[in-house]
């Protein structure tokens, strides 16, 4: 399996844990809830859901009405199906929120999982924010050291792009930041001393955040911006 379909079947997996769609309410719903997934069509997605399908992580469902499905028959129309969530693919998708590794760091992998982050036990979500941070601190790095090396080549629209670039992901690194503490002190508070008895534990089983950072007027930066890359 490449990366990027085992990106989109961990997205399908995750929309359908919240209730079952057809093809085209999942395409939608990947283009406008996750961005990332705009430039995905039908020829990429309906591979995708019959190998869900055939490893008993979706049923297809007719989703019509009865008479309905006799109206597009006769009309020589196909009656839309609905996918649905089996029991085994409920808990594929359970152990693929629990992995936390170099993959979920990745541009377009980071943001589907941040996606589905309120699924995400609090643990998973600090290993996932802190390598993500990580990455971009080591990227950002070569492209300092770059920059230094080249900047006498490059002409002013160049030298601009690189610097739009670096900005970019300076601009992402400070966002994890305001995430990791917020996750932080989410942690600390419900797990000190005047916290209830077992709301540390209720939490994590839970996976309740600790609370996002919210600031007026600003807008979190784009995992898979192009300029970040």
């Amino acid at each position: 399996m490449s990366r990027r379909s085992g990106i989109l079947e961990f997205a399908v997996l995750g929309l359908l844990r919240e209730a079952p769609m057809h093809g085209y309410e999942l395409r939608k719903r990947l283009n406008t809830s996750l961005g990332i997934f705009r430039a995905f069509s039908y020829g990429t997605l309906y591979p995708c859901l019959k190998t869900l399908v055939a490893n008993g992580w979706l049923i297809e469902e007719p989703g019509s009405a009865p008479e309905e499905a006799v109206a597009a028959s006769l009309a020589g129309r196909r009656a839309k199906i609905v996918y649905r969530l089996t029991a085994e693919g409920k808990e594929h998708f359970e152990e693929l929120l629990t992995h936390a590794g170099p993959d979920a760091w990745e541009d377009e992998h980071f943001a589907a999982r941040f996606a589905f982050f309120g699924q995400t036990e609090r643990e998973v979500r600090m290993r996932v924010l802190e390598g993500r941070r990580s990455r971009l601190e080591e990227r950002l790095e070569k492209m300092r050291a770059s920059l230094a090396r080249t900047r006498e080549r490059l002409d002013d629209y160049t030298l601009e792009l690189q610097r739009h670039g670096m900005e970019s992901v300076e601009r992402e690194v400070r966002w994890l930041n305001e995430l990791i503490e917020s996750e932080r002190a989410g942690r600390d508070q419900r797990s000190g001393p005047d916290a209830p008895e077992g709301a540390a534990q209720r939490n994590k089983e839970s996976g309740e955040t600790g609370g996002l950072p919210r600031h007026g007027g600003s807008t979190r930066p784009d995992p898979s911006d192009d300029t970040a890359k």
